[in-house]
């Protein structure tokens, strides 16, 4: 599963990564989520494209996008078959760029965010699907689903999903859906090597969308954050006030 990620890596150091030829100039991204808008890369007439496209994939045959769920992951195993993605998967192959992603472990009564980056600290390419969308009045939308796989072992012990990283040398094989058919690109639907990525946990302040800066990635010392509080009786004992309860916004329920 991919359900937040991080967008930190400057224009300059993407632009060169990827190859397009656009010139975008963008904020680093900190908490990336669903339904907003992300840069992807695509391949159209031969080039490599970049472009904005809504996080959320909705197929070109939904009549009424309110009563169809988004799908914000597409797993690996049914994109050449599902009705989905089997035309995105034949014909629109995107690459999104991160430098990180975000995922949740059962810490208790809340769930516990942890980083997920190279440890190079390079850039990351998830292969994306992205479509289309027309509606009655003419107007279009391009929305894009991230590919998921199976956990490698460094993920696993988190969630049993992770997103589809594909390696830079094997960039075009997944754009270039001119020459490269659906089957033969999904050999790269499969978990990165274990040697690639660190994992270390961080603030639940991810948990809100809001928060979006470089705190997040702060890696946090789970011993400290789990020492109880002070019971009041105890506070008081000592001369301090009781420490005041913390109020759950209810967002680690989403992971």
């Amino acid at each position: 599963m991919c359900g937040r990620y991080t967008l930190t890596s400057s224009p300059e150091a993407l632009r060169a990564l990827f190859r397009y030829a656009e010139q975008p100039n963008f904020p680093p991204r900190y908490n990336v989520a669903p339904t907003q808008p992300i840069p992807v890369v695509c391949f159209i007439n031969g080039q490599r494209k970049f472009a904005l496209m809504r996080w959320g994939l909705l197929p070109s045959w939904v009549k009424d996008p309110k009563a169809f769920s988004l799908i914000v992951n597409a797993r690996g195993e049914g994109v050449i078959d599902k009705p989905a993605f089997r035309a995105a998967m034949k014909r629109r192959r995107c690459l999104v760029p991160a430098d990180g992603f975000y995922e949740w472990q059962a810490a208790g009564a809340r769930k516990q965010p942890y980083f997920i980056h190279a440890k190079s600290g390079e850039p990351l390419a998830f292969a994306g699907l992205w479509e289309t969308w027309t509606g009655p009045n003419g107007e279009e939308l391009d929305t894009v689903a991230i590919v998921t796989t199976d956990a490698n072992r460094t993920v696993r012990p988190l969630h049993d999903r992770m997103p589809v990283i594909v390696p830079k040398d094997a960039f075009d094989l997944w754009l270039d859906a001119d020459h490269v058919d659906a089957r033969t690109a999904a050999a790269l639907i499969a978990p990165a090597p274990d040697s690639l990525l660190d994992v270390y946990p961080v603030s639940t302040d991810v948990n809100r969308v809001a928060n979006d800066d470089a705190h997040l990635i702060l890696p946090i010392d789970l011993t400290a954050a789990a020492a109880p509080e002070p019971s009041p009786r105890r506070a008081a004992a000592a001369g301090r006030k009781p420490p005041k309860a913390k109020s759950d916004d209810g967002q680690g329920r989403l992971f």
